[in-house]
């Protein structure tokens, strides 16, 4: 027993170092990136890098954020991740909740051609979207941005695997009682998968958020850009400047590691629910 001892202090001292190194590694570039926000252009380039600036330079967040519409590309981001984030919210529960509880003619291949679509790469999807776009006349316009991208496989997949959790027994009582399937999505289903659909509705914020190449390739106009393509803004013929990109960068994601910190306790339970936890 006494032997066991030490080999599990060690074993914990390890393992704490392990997660210690693995967790500065991981929040390093986001802290070199606030400390370059910082930096007067100089520092930026000099060697040996500059760890802490001698003096905070605030004004690079004003430069970054006049040096572009930011004002306007957050209205566009905003209302892409919201609409974005609603469509693919209905379209994951409806879909989950008829691939789990209703019974249709051809359901298992459906789910199966659905999962095969996951094969594609997303390389292929970009560009027959963007040529019905094309065909549809909304390049420029806020559908080419959001239609596309209201319904995701992967989620739809994901939440069908939680609402298959759900007994059977709550189902066939709401039948008896004449209750529609609709009453029982909204009243029984949502309510017991809320965890799992608002660790959806985080992961598609944050990919709607952070998205770059796609609003970048049917938008023409300066107005209908999003956060991320501002970031375009500080790369001109004569270099680059890099603080404003880093302020800017840090002005982008800022929001999201707020949305995250405020909702990460359902996509705790969420994980903890399906079994991955502990």
């Amino acid at each position: 027993m006494k032997s066991r001892k030490p080999a599990a202090i060690a074993a914990n001292i390890l393992k704490y170092a392990v997660l210690l190194i693995g967790a500065f590694f991981t929040l390093l570039p986001f802290l070199w990136m606030i400390s370059s926000s910082f930096k007067t252009p100089a520092e930026i380039i000099k060697i040996p890098p500059v760890l802490v600036p001698a003096e905070l330079q605030w004004q690079n967040y004003v430069e970054a954020w006049t040096a572009a519409p930011f004002g306007r590309y957050l209205i566009n981001t905003i209302i892409i991740t919201v609409f974005t984030t609603i469509g693919v919210l209905i379209t994951s529960v409806l879909s989950a909740f008829a691939f789990s509880r209703l019974k249709f003619p051809g359901k298992d291949l459906v789910f199966s051609l659905f999962m095969a679509t996951l094969m594609i790469p997303g390389e292929m999807l970009i560009i027959t979207n963007f040529l019905t776009i094309t065909k549809l006349h909304w390049i420029d316009t806020y559908q080419a941005m959001i239609v596309p991208w209201v319904s995701n496989v992967f989620y739809i997949y994901l939440l069908t695997q939680f609402f298959l959790q759900v007994p059977d027994a709550l189902y066939l009582a709401a039948k008896v009682d004449k209750c529609s399937d609709l009453k029982f999505m909204l009243r029984i289903m949502v309510p017991m998968n809320k965890s799992a659909i608002t660790t959806i509705a985080i992961l598609n914020i944050i990919g709607s958020w952070n998205s770059f190449l796609w609003p970048l390739l049917v938008t023409n106009s300066q107005e209908m850009r999003v956060l991320s393509n501002g970031l375009i803004r500080f790369q001109t013929e004569a270099g680059t400047d890099y603080e404003l990109i880093m302020a800017a960068s840090c002005i982008l994601v800022v929001p999201i590691i707020l949305v995250f910190l405020f909702l990460r306790k359902y996509v705790l339970e969420g994980v903890a629910f399906n079994g991955v936890k502990g």
